[in-house]
Formats: C-alpha cells, sequence, structure tokens
C-alpha cells in the first residue's frame, strides 16, 4: 500500500513551554483552523481535546504529553482564512507537551522523538525558567526550533521586550519574521516581513484577515528588522552572501529556504508573533511549520547499536529495516497502549516485532492513530509515523523495536531521579491488591515515578518530581484504579556522600561448630566526583581472594551504600577499591566476603568525613514591587541563597535557589504573603552539602526511627 503523504510532506512537532504561555489553547487553534475539530475548546472550561484527563481539565494545567494528527495546505497570501490553490497537504503530527516541571520526563521523551519544536513564550512573562529547561531539553536532542509569541493582546505585552530576552537569556540567534501591528487592547495584526505585507485581523475569530500595505506608524521599525532578515538568510550560503554584497535583492524563495536551511542547522530560530486565545497569527504560524520545520527525512538518521558493539544508523525510509522507539505508556480500557515512532521501516498491524532493549518477541494486535483521546485504528505505521501499538506486554518507555533480522538498539531516554517521597498505605485488606496493581502500572507509565519498600518499617513509599506530580499520581491511583490509601506526609530524598579517602580492613570469622564463615577484605574508599554515583575496582592479583567471591564483595558494598550508612539514604559519589584480603580453603563462601565487604564499607563511611547531600531547587519568584522585601526575607528564612533578582512594569522578579525540605506548602505561603498576587516556578537544580546543624538533627531523628 502506498504512503498517502510522501515522506518529505510529513512534520513531527511538539508545542513546549513555560507552564501558562498558551501551549494548549495553541495547540486547540492549531486543531480548529486544521479541521480536526469544528469547535474551539478553551482551558477555562474544561472542554480542550489534548488536556482530555479529568485531573488536566479541572487544574487547567497539561499533564500528559498528547499526540495528535492532522493536515494543512499553504495558506492563500491575499486571504490567509483559505487555502492557496494548487498547494498539496501536509500531514502534522503535533505533540501538546506540559509546562510544569514536575511532568519534565513528559516533555523529554516527546523532544526525543520530535523533528521540530514550536517553542510558546508569553508576551508578558518572556522567557521563564521552565522555558530554559524546555530550552535545554531540545538542545540535548539538537531538534530545531521556532518562537512564537503568544498573549499579544495582554496588558504588558511586548514583543521586542522579549526578542531580546530570548537573544541574552537564551543565548540563541532568534530572527523575527514577523513583527506586531499594536499590542495589548491595540493589536491589531502582524507584518509579514519575508513578503513585507501587513495582515490585520478585522475580529476575534481568526475569520477576516485582510492583506494591506504596512502601516506608517510600523514601517521603519519593519524596515530595520527586514534588513537583519535578510543579512541573515545571506549568511546560510556563499550564493545568497555574493547576490546580497552585490546589491541584489533576495526573491521570497530565497530567503525561505535559507531561513529553512539556518533553522535545520540550528543557527537560526525564526520568531512569529500572535493571540492564540484570540485567533490571530495561528494560520500563518502553522505555514511556518512547513516552511521552516524539518520533515523526517531532513533530520539526520537515527542512530544506534548494533549486535556486534558498532553503530549502525538507519534512513527515514519506508524500505529500510524496521526501528521504532517506544516513547510512552498509557493504560487504557482496552489494554496497554505503547507510543511509538517509527523512524525507518513498515510496522504492521498483527506481525511480530522484536524488543532488541530486551531481546523479546511480540506481536501487534493493534496500530492506532490518536487524536487525542479519539483512536483510529489504522493497519500499518511508516517511517515517520507517530502511532500507538496495542497488545505489547514487555515493551517499556525507552526500548527499541526493530526487525530481528536486523536488530539495533537506539539510544534511550535520560530519565531525571527522583527528588521528594512519601508513604502509602491501603486502608483496608480489599486496598492491598488494588493498591500494588495500581502502583504497577503507574510507574509503567511514568520513568520518574519509582516505589519501593522500606526495609526497617515495611511500609510502602512512592518516590516522583514534586508535591503536584505525587498529588497527581494519588488522585489517578483514587479514581482510575478505585484505591483507597492514606498518604504520609512528603520526605526529601536525601543522599549521602564522603569528604576524604579512608583505608578500611574487616575480617569476618565465625565458628559453630561444623563449616565456619570466613571473608576478609581490605578496600580503599575515596570521594569521587559529583554525579558519578558508585564505583567499584578490583586491584586483586595473585589469587589472595579467588575471582568468584569479588563480585559478592562488590555485591556487599553496593547493597549497603544503597540502604544507606550515615543517616540511612542512599550513599552517592564515591569509588571503592579492593585492594587485599585472604580466604579460607573451607569456611570461606559467598555470604561470608559479601557480610565482610558490607561491614567493611559501614566503617569505613563513618571515617570518611559522611555528610548528608540535600536537592536544591531553582526557585524565580514572580510579584509586584511592593512584596519584595517580605518574599526576599521568606526565601532568606527557607535557608535560600538570592541569586538576583530585576523589576519591569513594577513587577519584580527574585531567583533563587532553595533547599526543597524548606517549599513544602510554599504556593500557599506565597499566596498569603501577597494578597494572592505573586508567582513561583521551582525545578531540581542540584545536591548540596546540608548544614551541619540541620545534618545531625536529620540524623538523630533517623536513629531515633530505627
Amino acid at each position: 500500500m502506498a504512503r498517502s503523504i510522501p515522506l518529505e510532506r510529513v512534520r513531527n512537532i511538539g508545542i513546549a513551554a513555560h507552564i501558562d504561555a498558551g501551549k494548549t489553547t495553541t495547540t486547540e487553534r492549531i486543531l480548529f483552523y486544521s479541521g480536526v475539530v469544528h469547535k474551539i475548546g478553551e482551558v477555562h472550561d474544561g472542554n480542550t481535546v489534548t488536556d482530555w484527563m479529568a485531573q488536566e481539565r479541572e487544574r487547567g494545567i497539561t499533564i500528559t504529553a498528547a499526540a495528535i494528527s492532522t493536515s494543512w495546505t499553504l495558506r492563500d497570501r491575499k486571504d490567509p482564512t483559505r487555502p492557496q490553490e494548487g498547494e498539496p497537504e501536509y500531514k502534522i503530527n503535533i505533540i501538546d507537551t506540559p509546562g510544569h516541571v514536575d511532568f519534565t520526563i513528559e516533555v523529554e521523551r516527546s523532544m526525543r522523538v520530535l523533528d521540530g519544536v514550536i517553542t510558546v513564550l508569553c508576551s508578558v512573562g518572556g522567557v521563564q525558567p521552565q522555558t530554559e529547561t524546555v530550552w535545554r531539553q531540545a538542545d540535548r536532542y539538537s531538534v530545531p526550533r521556532l518562537i512564537f509569541i503568544n498573549k499579544m493582546d495582554r496588558t504588558g505585552a511586548d514583543f521586542y521586550r522579549v526578542y531580546e530576552q530570548v537573544r541574552s537569556r537564551l543565548r540563541t540567534n532568534a530572527v523575527p519574521v514577523q513583527i506586531p501591528i499594536g499590542s495589548e487592547d491595540n493589536f491589531e495584526g502582524i507584518v509579514d516581513l519575508v513578503r513585507m505585507r501587513a495582515y490585520l485581523y478585522r475580529n476575534d475569530l481568526g475569520t477576516d484577515i485582510v492583506e494591506a500595505d504596512i502601516p506608517d506608524d510600523v514601517r521603519e521599525r519593519a524596515d530595520e528588522f527586514r534588513t537583519q532578515l535578510v543579512e541573515s538568510a545571506a549568511e546560510t550560503s556563499d550564493r545568497l552572501m555574493e547576490k546580497y554584497l552585490e546589491g541584489e535583492d533576495l526573491s521570497e524563495t530565497d530567503i525561505i529556504q535559507a531561513l529553512r536551511q539556518g533553522t535545520l542547522e540550528g543557527n537560526i530560530v525564526p520568531m512569529l508573533c500572535g493571540s492564540a486565545f484570540k485567533n490571530k497569527g495561528v494560520q500563518i504560524l502553522l505555514d511556518a511549520v512547513v516552511n521552516y520545520l524539518p520533515s523526517p527525512q531532513e533530520v539526520p538518521a537515527i542512530q544506534g547499536l548494533l549486535p556486534d558493539g558498532s553503530t549502525g544508523e538507519r534512513p527515514a525510509d519506508d524500505e529500510a529495516p524496521l526501528a521504532a522507539l517506544a516513547f510512552k505508556l498509557m493504560s487504557d480500557p482496552y489494554g496497554r497502549l505503547t507510543f511509538v515512532r517509527v523512524y525507518s521501516g513498515i510496522m504492521k498491524k498483527g506481525s511480530y516485532i522484536y524488543n532488541a532493549s530486551k531481546d523479546k518477541k511480540e506481536r501487534i494486535s493493534r496500530l492506532i492513530v490518536l487524536k487525542a483521546d479519539d483512536r483510529l485504528e489504522v493497519d500499518e505505521l511508516r517511517a515517520g509515523d507517530l502511532g500507538a501499538i496495542l497488545g505489547l506486554k514487555d515493551t517499556f518507555t525507552g526500548d527499541t523495536i526493530c526487525d530481528d533480522a536486523k536488530p539495533i538498539v537506539l539510544e534511550s531516554l535520560y530519565v531525571p531521579e527522583p527528588v521528594i517521597s512519601v508513604a502509602v498505605e491501603p486502608k483496608t485488606k480489599q486496598d492491598m491488591d488494588k493498591l500494588s496493581k495500581a502502583l504497577q502500572s503507574l510507574s509503567e507509565e511514568d520513568p520518574t515515578f519509582r516505589v519501593s519498600i522500606d526495609p526497617e518499617t515495611n511500609q510502602t513509599v512512592i518516590a516522583g518530581m514534586g508535591e503536584l506530580h505525587l498529588d497527581i499520581l494519588v488522585d489517578r491511583m483514587k479514581r482510575e484504579f478505585k484505591v483507597e490509601a492514606n498518604v504520609g506526609a512528603p520526605q526529601v530524598a536525601y543522599r549521602e556522600t564522603i569528604r576524604k579517602s579512608v583505608v578500611q580492613e574487616c575480617k569476618y570469622a565465625r565458628q559453630s561448630g561444623g563449616k565456619g564463615q570466613y571473608g576478609h577484605v581490605v578496600i580503599e574508599v575515596d570521594p569521587s566526583e559529583t554525579g558519578s554515583g558508585f564505583e567499584f575496582v578490583s586491584k586483586i592479583v595473585g589469587g589472595v581472594i579467588p575471582r568468584e567471591y569479588i563480585p559478592s564483595v562488590e555485591q556487599g558494598i553496593k547493597e549497603a551504600c544503597e540502604t544507606g550508612i550515615y543517616a540511612g539514604y542512599p550513599t552517592i559519589d564515591l569509588k571503592v577499591t579492593l585492594t587485599d584480603g585472604s580466604y579460607h580453603e573451607v569456611d570461606s563462601s559467598e555470604m561470608a566476603f559479601k557480610i565482610a565487604a558490607s561491614m567493611a564499607i559501614k566503617d569505613a563511611v563513618l571515617k570518611a568525613s559522611p555528610v548528608l547531600l540535600e536537592p536544591m531547587m531553582k526557585v524565580e519568584v514572580e510579584v509586584p514591587e511592593e512584596f519584595i522585601g517580605t518574599v526576599i526575607g521568606d526565601l532568606n528564612s527557607r535557608r535560600g541563597q538570592i541569586e538576583g533578582q530585576d523589576t519591569d512594569q513594577d513587577i519584580a522578579k527574585v531567583m533563587s535557589k532553595v533547599p526543597l525540605a524548606e517549599m513544602f506548602g510554599y504556593a500557599t505561603d506565597i499566596r498569603s504573603k501577597t494578597q494572592g498576587r505573586g508567582i513561583f516556578s521551582m525545578e531540581f537544580s542540584e545536591y548540596s552539602e546540608v548544614p551541619r546543624n540541620v545534618a545531625e538533627s536529620i540524623v538523630a531523628k533517623n536513629k531515633g526511627n530505627a
């Protein structure tokens, strides 16, 4: 069966931004103008297509990345409300990602499988902390971007201030291809700098758009930014630079092709503007997606590891061997959905596929393309497609699906470590089984959600990326899995490390009649670089400890580090070297060496200046200027370090780093201290040492509970 739309006319894009910049509203408008929906959904009405979970509609935020397919034809230049005659149709697969840092994995996995991103910025808030996080995630996977400055109709909107912020804070070559005509209540339209024409919006429905000459009051600014646009286009190739230097005009086609090339290479980020809520600028934004963002064929071929350890690649081609990445799991009334991005080859309904990450074969029972929570069954997914598979049992987030005759393992996803945990216990005996099923299902869906059993209290502990993250997961347990559970107070995910090197010997010998136990080890324990985790090296020579016992030594040390030595938290960033020891022909065993190693590392850590580490959060607070003193005083009282502040139009911004332990309940506190006018955003920054007096009280408390 032939592909209905050629691969060069497919666009896989994401919409990403800081919370409340208008991503979901922009997505809704795109779906409306491209004909997927016939009634515009609104976040505040709780009837959007992509925010379909009950929790999303109640809270007005996006929690899960929603995939949706639509089509688009370039617009008529005289009337952007109509398609241009004779233009071909393009297929656009869109993922609307969350803006809240607690759901950062949703953005991470979306970036991994997208070819291009629309970064939405608020014309008032500008570049906000989560914008920078999203930008770094796109950098990690080298994803080409467009910027859409949204909310141009809001009080305080300033396109040019946001443009300067983008260039300075995101350190990127943003090139406006549009500038606004008016702003706030007077936002009337936009100037297309490529064609040097104005588009005026006669109503707030986006159904009456008039092409016109550029108004006199923005003419000078349009000329200035047009010059900058042409210079940026000319720099993409010697041919255009020659043409430009000889004083020739660059044609519209020249500029579009040059901007496209610059965007694909990551040297240019085209910048557009509008108001999604007022339906202004959305059609032209979709034209820009087609014009400037890549098709699956235009991004570098995906690379992976071949069975012999060498690197191979899979080009975006239906004829190439199958290679796809599972990037998300979702529980569904009909079974589990595995979302995949097909990079090469064809995936057929009813066929068998090979999971190279798990070395298992599985059968595809059904293939689905999603329109948010509507499911359209298809017979096949081809290179460049995003879709979902029903029927896979052993495939999880980050696994590679491929042809078993031509196996390849694609790079998986970066999954951040959780920073907060709570204990949960079922209310009744009947809830016990339901709880374990719910936790298993939720942890399969979300790799940042971890479940463990506390060995001392035997409680079930769930860990995640923040208070909101765990709040939503507990809410989902109650609604979707009908589990009634008691939830404990949030606990911070502390870590332990050491500050000096120690050599430690331990001999474990037990004689109780008959065969005894004997294990003897000498270890060197050294602090290692931040973020390095745990490293074990054996320098045993001459068989002083038989080779078969060395894995037991490593296991004993590793298990002791995982359960914690100094205060009961995982011990990280240390290197342990096994240097010497001895064994007994009869009494030595794997268990004896494991116990000896465990005792040795516990003694060593306590002698090596152990310290407690805590997660530090990057906190940015925005408040009216009159509350700045109160906010800074409050952050200082929470052991916060103020890193900077600035004021813009009577709104003060404070940038700080604050321990997570001091931030519980901050959302309520800041509202009461600023008459409900303060907002803040928070994301994980790094682990840093806990002050001695605080550490001592934590250690004492944990020992008291032990």
